[in-house]
């Protein structure tokens, strides 16, 4: 399956097999090849095909799933090349919406917690550490999310006086970009924001209520790519490789259940997408009062359970690698020309 993904049309799919499954350089020669044939890529070069002559996107920001935060985000995951100039401005849309006065009055605080949906703030977060376009923009957000951040170690956007526990949905992200901050600035504040928050999924299982053990939802056990801002067992177990978690005990559950998906051929499935692939016209963008909600320009490939998806099992390798479960060492096929 690793010799599959590193001959896979798909530049960042082979990224991701030779960085995150073999431990290559991620600076080495070829990598940042690969990271540069990734700007020429069909999947990338459809998610900004929107952009107009400034190099902005004109939809909202959060327009789901082709403004700019989208777009920033996808690519972020994708391993795009880190600080391309050309996404200045798709940087400036989103920290403009998240940072600016209208956005700042929707921030409520309801019996002393605030009421945010933070993996906005994370996500913007994430995206601008990983591509390289963090500026002094970036520090502010990291400081609201630490200020919200609730007793239990999360965040939750919902308003009624008596939500006391934080979202799972609204969690997972922003303890990404702290933890990611944390490693970029050596911030021991956000590295202790990012372990509040993955107590949030340790505690419970990464899918298990804490009062009976029951599954808390069970799209949360099954596999998506993208996930955007929703949550899963992989997507968790991944922000929790990212971090240094993974190696928790409370997280073998959920790896025995990631390792029962594996595939005959080896590979794991994408068994529910949170994305329908749209047209683009011919005539430059649709008007955004015309954008469905939840429409994509790039498919993410197969879904279904009996198929494999190169996206998923690329990060269901890595996630089940740092947690050991691998056979060690792994190491490159001798195919393999890079």
């Amino acid at each position: 399956m690793i010799e599959i993904l590193l001959n896979s049309e798909e530049p960042a799919v082979r990224l991701k097999a030779a960085v995150d499954v073999l431990g290559q350089d991620p600076y080495g020669l070829v990598t940042m090849l690969q990271r540069e044939q990734m700007k020429a890529s069909p999947r990338v070069q459809r998610l900004l095909s929107e952009r107009d002559a400034d190099g902005r996107i004109p939809y909202h920001p959060y327009s789901k799933w082709r403004g700019a935060h989208w777009v920033l985000v996808c690519l972020a995951e994708l391993g795009y090349p880190s600080g391309d100039e050309s996404l200045l401005p798709l940087r400036d849309q989103v920290f403009g919406w998240l940072l600016g006065k209208d956005h700042e009055r929707h921030i409520e605080t309801v019996n002393g917690r605030v009421r945010r949906c933070a993996s906005q703030e994370g996500n913007a977060l994430y995206a601008a550490l990983v591509l390289g376009l963090a500026d002094s923009r970036v520090e502010e957000l990291v400081q609201r999310l630490i200020s919200w951040q609730w007793p239990d170690g999360g965040w939750n956007c919902d308003r009624r006086p008596e939500a006391a526990k934080s979202s799972f949905m609204e969690t997972l992200i922003p303890a990404r970009g702290l933890a990611w901050h944390g490693k970029f600035t050596g911030s021991g504040e956000s590295i202790k924001a990012s372990r509040r928050a993955a107590g949030v999924f340790l505690r419970r299982n990464l899918f298990r209520r804490q009062s009976d053990g029951s599954v808390i939802e069970e799209d949360f056990t099954r596999l998506h790519h993208p996930c955007y801002w929703h949550y899963d067992i992989l997507f968790a177990l991944k922000v929790l490789a990212e971090a240094g978690f993974i190696v928790d005990r409370r997280c073998d559950e959920a790896l025995d259940l990631l390792e029962s998906k594996r595939l005959a051929d080896d590979g794991w499935p994408a068994e529910g997408k949170y994305y329908h692939v749209a047209r683009q016209g011919k005539d430059g963008p649709t008007p955004a009062r015309h954008i469905s909600s939840g429409s994509s320009l790039v498919d993410w490939g197969p879904t279904g359970k009996r198929r494999m998806n190169e996206f998923v099992t690329a990060d269901a390798l890595y996630v089940l690698k740092a947690a050991g479960r691998l056979p060690q060492p792994v190491e490159l096929p001798p195919s393999y020309e890079g």
